[in-house]
């Protein structure tokens, strides 16, 4: 076997910290977001890894990397911040190789710390390894003991990095079956990219809870989270991975096999809801057209006097159509976002909280004023957001405020990647719709029902809603107090 090499880039932290606080930090944080390549000679896979990592910045921002492989050696470039903070032209051009890997990421096991960044890279018997991971696994901790008992040793406190240490240890016939012993032994939410040589390695965990798309570019070959990241560097999008199925690319073509036995598919619903790109398709079905599936079942069930369909950016537009169309109602854009504040803003004093907001989202009174306003959003998680919004509207002259949630409530603690790890942190928990309603001070609230969620996407029988029923699909960490109706017997995941 022919040597070969690492090689890491580091330097300080690019664009690590763009303020203290998050403005709309009562909003549900996006997991991770995967992109491979595997290229033909003269593929510029670091540069199309950029820009399948920018298509997919909406599912994390809080650190981004990619490693590149010609073959013989792997560099791996990674660093808090946005992929536009973490990559210039420089390093780009630096990093030479026809097949990559690349993740965003936002933190929801382990610390948020460049050392959890993803790409994770390693040495193994057959040579260096690197895996990025979107998802979650319950039984973390149990891998984690069964793995330091034979000597293995960790560097970081992400699940990601359990993985890759399994697949080295699994490694001595092939990284083929590697991954495939690996995926058997994994409980959770898990879409993986692997990268070995010029070849990268897609799997799917066998419920299919996070989205992977498996794409053609006249380059090679590409797997992303979402389609829309594929068809916005110019590719194909072929189809998506099936659950339980690991895709192998390579410069030559692609080939297939399931390595993980059937089982009841369990697809995040909160995918259609909110996290995916409205352009984006997911096991067929475009994410803008169930969306607005969702505000026209809202508006079947809705008996509410209004001269207005308000939505908030960014998630709430495509809903906000579908609730437009069906009422009757006119929409405009009421509330208008200033895309240069990022996620967060600096407030050196506590009593600037307003002023921060309006920086961020500002209405439009000469819109609102004595109007009677439907207001599209796609989920409530603390309530204190949606307070500060139905404030808002009252202040620039709205009549009466009227909030429809294009999702159920949420009361359940999520363990697949989306980071809710209490109910205490939901305020449809502990309080009804109405106590929530008079809590925000909206006029009236409206839930999307678990049933009209589930006709709006078109998967009955395939969707995971836990964090609206209680009924976790792969099971729960033992030790959870989560008043979950199914309970694994689990380790309490400690990393």
């Amino acid at each position: 076997m022919e040597k070969q090499y690492c090689q890491l880039h580091e330097g300080p932290i690019a664009g690590a910290v763009e303020g203290s606080e998050d403005i709309f930090e009562d909003r549900l944080h996006e997991e991770c977001g995967v992109f491979g390549v595997a290229g033909r000679s003269g593929c510029a896979a670091a540069r199309m890894s950029y820009m399948g990592l920018y298509a997919l910045q909406h599912r994390g921002q809080e650190s981004a990397g990619i490693t590149v492989s010609d073959g013989h050696k792997m560099i791996c470039h990674k660093n808090m911040g946005m992929v536009r903070h973490v990559f210039d032209e420089t390093i780009i051009d630096g990093l030479i190789g026809t097949s990559a890997i690349g993740h965003v990421r936002y933190s929801t096991t382990g610390t948020s710390s460049v050392v959890n960044a993803q790409p994770i890279v390693a040495r193994c018997l057959k040579g260096m390894l690197a895996v990025a991971h979107n998802g979650n696994l319950i039984n973390t901790a149990a891998l984690c003991d069964e793995l330091a008992q034979g000597g293995s040793v960790f560097q970081t406190t992400s699940d990601t990095e359990v993985i890759l240490n399994l697949i080295a240890r699994y490694s001595t016939e092939s990284i083929e079956s590697a991954i495939r012993k690996t995926v058997s032994k994994l409980k959770g939410s898990f879409s993986l990219v692997v990268l070995h040589g010029n070849t990268v390695y897609a799997v799917r965990d066998g419920g299919g809870n996070r989205p992977l798309s498996l794409g053609i570019v006249p380059e090679g070959y590409v797997v992303a989270s979402e389609s829309s990241a594929i068809s916005s560097i110019g590719g194909e999008v072929l189809r998506d991975i099936d659950p339980g199925e690991m895709v192998i690319l390579s410069p030559d073509g692609i080939r297939s096999q399931r390595v993980l036995p059937p089982t009841k598919r369990a697809l995040c619903a909160m995918e259609f809801v909110y996290f995916s790109r409205a352009d984006s398709v997911i096991e067929g079905r475009l994410v803008h057209e169930t969306r607005k599936e969702m505000g026209r079942q809202l508006a079947r069930v809705s008996e509410i006097d209004a001269d207005l369909v308000v939505p908030v950016p960014e998630s709430g537009f495509s809903t906000a159509i579908g609730y437009a169309e069906q009422s009757g109602l006119p929409l405009d854009t009421a509330l208008v976002v200033n895309r240069y504040v990022g996620r967060t803003f600096i407030r050196p004093l506590q009593a600037e909280r307003n002023m921060g907001v309006n920086l961020k989202l500002h209405p439009i009174s000469q819109i609102l004023r004595g109007k009677r306003i439907v207001i599209i959003d796609d989920s409530i998680v603390r309530g204190t957001t949606s307070k500060l919004l139905v404030k808002m509207l009252h202040e620039a002259g709205a009549k009466e405020v009227h909030m429809f949630i294009s999702s159920p409530p949420l009361k359940y603690p999520c363990f697949y990647g989306i980071d809710i790890s209490a109910s205490r942190e939901l305020i449809a928990a502990t309080c009804s719709v109405d106590e929530m309603r008079r809590s925000i001070g909206a006029d009236s609230l409206h839930f999307q029902t678990i049933e009209g969620l589930q006709q709006s996407i078109g998967l009955p029988d395939g969707l995971c809603l836990a964090c609206f029923n209680g009924e976790y699909p792969f099971g729960i960490p033992r030790g959870c107090d989560c008043g979950s109706k199914h309970i694994l017997e689990e380790e309490q995941a400690c990393l």
